[in-house]
Formats: C-alpha cells, sequence, structure tokens
C-alpha cells in the first residue's frame, strides 16, 4: 500500500514537472538560434548547461506521466501518442545534450533543435487535450465566433429529441472536457447513454425520476468551492436554465428515446422549453452584471439556502455575483428568505414566481439591494408589498405577471430610474393605464402581454404576436 501511495504521490506531480522542460529546452533553442550572431555568443557556454537540465526534467516527466497514466482516466490511445512524443523529446534532448558536450556540428544541432520545438509543441498540445480536452488549444481562436448557448435553434420544441437535442448539448458544452472518450475523471463517462447509466467509481451517477438522489444533479448544487461541486470551479459553469433542464429531464425519467411532447411538463419548465425555439436556451448574455468585483458569498449560507432547495449558482464564470432560483424549493418561508439578505452584495438575479410570497415578507427581497433582475409572477403579492421594492435602485428587470398588482403599485416604482423591462399581464393593470405607465416610466419597455409598450420617443405601441 505504502508503494502504491508514492507512486500515486509521483503520478500527480507530472502537472508540475512537465512545465519544467518546456520552458527550459524551448530557453536551449532560442539561445542556440541567437548564437548564430557574433553579439550573443556568451550566450554559448550556457546552453549545454541548459539541455542538461532540460533533458533531466524531460525524463522526470516521462516517467511521473507514465504512472499518471496507470489511473485508467485518459483515451489509452491520446496516451499512447502523447507518451512516445514526450519519451522522443527527451531523446532529442539527450542527442543535443551530448553534440554541445563533444562539440560537434553546430548547423545540425541547431536543425535538430528546430525538430525538438516542433516536438515540444506537439506534447503539449496532447497533454492539454488528454486534460482539457479536444480543441483546447484551438478554441481560443473561434471565441468571438462561438455562442455563448450550448443549443442551436429547435424550430418545433414538441418534436425535439430531449436527450439528443436538450440535455446531451448541456453534457457536451459543459461535462465532455473531463468526462469523455478523451479523459473519464474518477472512471467516469457521460458522452453515451451506456455510459452514463453505467457510472464510475464512486457509483451510479443517475437515478431515473429522482433528480434530487441522482450524483450528476446533486453535484451542481454543491457550494461552487466544495471539492464534489460539478463541474469544478474553473470550468464553465451551467447555466439556470440548463440545470433546470437537466432537472427535469432526470425528473421525468431519463429517457434517451423521448421527445418533449411526451413527457410532463410544468408550468416552471414550459417557458425554459419555450425558449430554446429562438436557441436562447442557456440565456442571453448577461448585461447587467456588475462590473466592480464583489467578495464570495457566505458559503454556510448558500449551503443552507441549497439544503432548503433554492437554486444558487453564479451568473458567470469566474464571477461571485449570484442568481438566486426558487423553483426547487419546497416553501418560502422567512426563516429562508432571510437567509438571503446575508448574501445581499452578492445577490443580483431572484426568481420567486409560482411561490407562496407575501407582502410581509417583501422585506427580505428589498434589503437585497444589489438586484438587478426580480421575477414574482403568479405569487399573492400586492401593492402593499411592491411598495417596499422602492430601495431597489439597480433593478434592470422586474416581472409580476399573474399578481394583484395595480398601477397604484407600479407608480411607486417611478422612482427607479434603471428600470428597463415591466412584465405585467395578468395583473391589475389595465390598458387604460398605459399613458400613465408611459409617463411615470419613460426609460421602461412595458409588456402587457398582446401588446409592448416601447420606451421610444414616438410612444407607439409594437403589436407582438
Amino acid at each position: 500500500m505504502l508503494l502504491l501511495s508514492i507512486t500515486d504521490l509521483i503520478a500527480r506531480f507530472h502537472p508540475v514537472l512537465v512545465h519544467l522542460p518546456i520552458g527550459i529546452l524551448l530557453l536551449a533553442c532560442l539561445f542556440q538560434w541567437l548564437t548564430i550572431k557574433n553579439r550573443y555568443l556568451f550566450l554559448q557556454p550556457v546552453i549545454p548547461a541548459i539541455l542538461f537540465w532540460g533533458m533531466i526534467g524531460a525524463v522526470a516527466s516521462c516517467i511521473s506521466g507514465y504512472l499518471l497514466s496507470q489511473s485508467g482516466e485518459y483515451d489509452a490511445q491520446l496516451v499512447t501518442r502523447h507518451q512516445w512524443l514526450g519519451i522522443l523529446v527527451a531523446a532529442f534532448s539527450f542527442i543535443l545534450y551530448v553534440l554541445y558536450k563533444l562539440s560537434l556540428n553546430e548547423s545540425w544541432a541547431r536543425w535538430l533543435s528546430v525538430i525538438l520545438v516542433i516536438l515540444v509543441t506537439v506534447t503539449g498540445h496532447l497533454g492539454g487535450t488528454l486534460t482539457h480536452g479536444e480543441g483546447y488549444l484551438t478554441s481560443v481562436l473561434n471565441r468571438d465566433e462561438k455562442k455563448q448557448t450550448a443549443f442551436k435553434p429547435i424550430p418545433d420544441i414538441e418534436e425535439a429529441a430531449v436527450y439528443a437535442d436538450i440535455v446531451q448539448p448541456v453534457l457536451e458544452a459543459k461535462c465532455y472536457s473531463c468526462h469523455s472518450a478523451v479523459k473519464q475523471k474518477g472512471k467516469l463517462r457521460l458522452d453515451s447513454p451506456e455510459s452514463m447509466m453505467k457510472g464510475g467509481e464512486s457509483g451510479k451517477v443517475l437515478i431515473p425520476g429522482k433528480a434530487d438522489e441522482s450524483e450528476l444533479v446533486k453535484r451542481i448544487f454543491l457550494p461552487l468551492g466544495d471539492e464534489d461541486h460539478m463541474p469544478p470551479k474553473a470550468k464553465p459553469q451551467l447555466t439556470e436554465n440548463e440545470v433546470l433542464l437537466l432537472h427535469w429531464w432526470v425528473s421525468t425519467g431519463a429517457g434517451f428515446d423521448k421527445k418533449v411532447k411526451e413527457l410532463t411538463r410544468t408550468e416552471k419548465i414550459k417557458p425554459v422549453l419555450l425558449s430554446l425555439q429562438s436557441g436562447e436556451g442557456s440565456e442571453k448574455a448577461a448585461t447587467d452584471v456588475p462590473g466592480t468585483p464583489v467578495d464570495e458569498g457566505d458559503l454556510t449560507v448558500i449551503n443552507k439556502l441549497r439544503q432548503a432547495g433554492v437554486m444558487i449558482i453564479p451568473v458567470a464564470q469566474n464571477s461571485h455575483y449570484l442568481s438566486a432560483n426558487f423553483v426547487t424549493a419546497g416553501s418560502v418561508s422567512d426563516s429562508v428568505l432571510q437567509w438571503l439578505v446575508s448574501l445581499k452584495k452578492q445577490l443580483i438575479w431572484l426568481k420567486l414566481d409560482n411561490t407562496s410570497l407575501s407582502d410581509s415578507s417583501m422585506n427580505y427581497v428589498a434589503a437585497c439591494m444589489a438586484l438587478t433582475r426580480l421575477q414574482l409572477s403568479h405569487t399573492p403579492i400586492t401593492d402593499k408589498g411592491l411598495v417596499k421594492l422602492q430601495s431597489l435602485m439597480q433593478l434592470r428587470s422586474l416581472n409580476v405577471v399573474g399578481t394583484k398588482v395595480t398601477i397604484k403599485g407600479i407608480l411607486a416604482l417611478q422612482k427607479l430610474a434603471g428600470l428597463k423591462s415591466l412584465y405585467v399581464y395578468q395583473t391589475g393593470v389595465n390598458s387604460s393605464d398605459w399613458d400613465e405607465l408611459r409617463r411615470a416610466l419613460p426609460a421602461a419597455q412595458i409588456d402587457t402581454g398582446k401588446y409592448t409598450v416601447p420606451a421610444l420617443p414616438t410612444d407607439t405601441a409594437v403589436i407582438r404576436f
């Protein structure tokens, strides 16, 4: 057991050791070509020493890399190619070192150094592919063209294949880099139905019909700093819609051959599914995320909220700003809502749709003064609760669809100069109130269901079909 522990420890040093020969050998090759010019001849004596330590680093990398490959977490064919190229790097660095020590043909040494640079580059690329997934080196070249959504527009959502058209694109975008044919972290693959059902070294990750008991879903809800949180903190995180879709798919049986029309759809998932028809399933790029960095939220509080069923996720990768969604929460009590106040600096998006939120509970919502998006649709709130939101000066979007809110409650928010989007259909706001709303909130686009009242100088109404 001790021997196994030592070999595992050496194997884990591979990511550290492998960078030494890369930098050292490239530096030696650069010096070698610089010495063509007389003014750089002073570098020549140090080249053999650099080559020696580069060679030693390459050999150490080969040994630790071989031990790491025995974990079985990587694609065998790709590992073999990476391994033999690494051995060639060590061999060529040794040949170059000998040529310099014996003061042999310098011209040969220079051209061998070109081959060494190519070998180091290709070996490093394969190593990056093993660690980060295919296309790691070239993905940055397409970053501007790459969509922020994992989905392609689906013309007819009812006929869409749930797994192939909705679930698989999410897994491919957020999970395949660690759990596919190239790399199997935890001996888990998620790139086929068979491998998903098989699970990994920790057991099954998917329990059809039981999303809250499936590791595939449970680990998404763990605190971002938790070592078991998936995807890892440094990787792109699932968006709120992606989490909802994954949770819905597992809850409805995790079928691999079902269409959307064959599965039960709750009122909460319907708008998310409809958004896929326009290719916005992973949500539009956030334009209301503050540019000022914020400290990380209290992980104890975040964990308590998640245990209460609240979905808490970062609004963007490497951001401490948070989104809270009560879609999976069993109930909304003041004891749960008061925890939000502890995250008032980090919480900017809050979804309380279809909850039992009361007017008195709005005090906790109003205390979260960094909020930029707030959704209160189909809740029992009235004008009495709405007026408490006057303190939310950062609010950009407000949804009160299906509530008892009237024009009186909306007018109480006219000091919120930043409010850009207001959704008020199926409320006590009537068409006769439109002109007054436009005057009170000239910068806001007011959605009344059948009509959108835009903030335009002409004050024309655009009919929505």
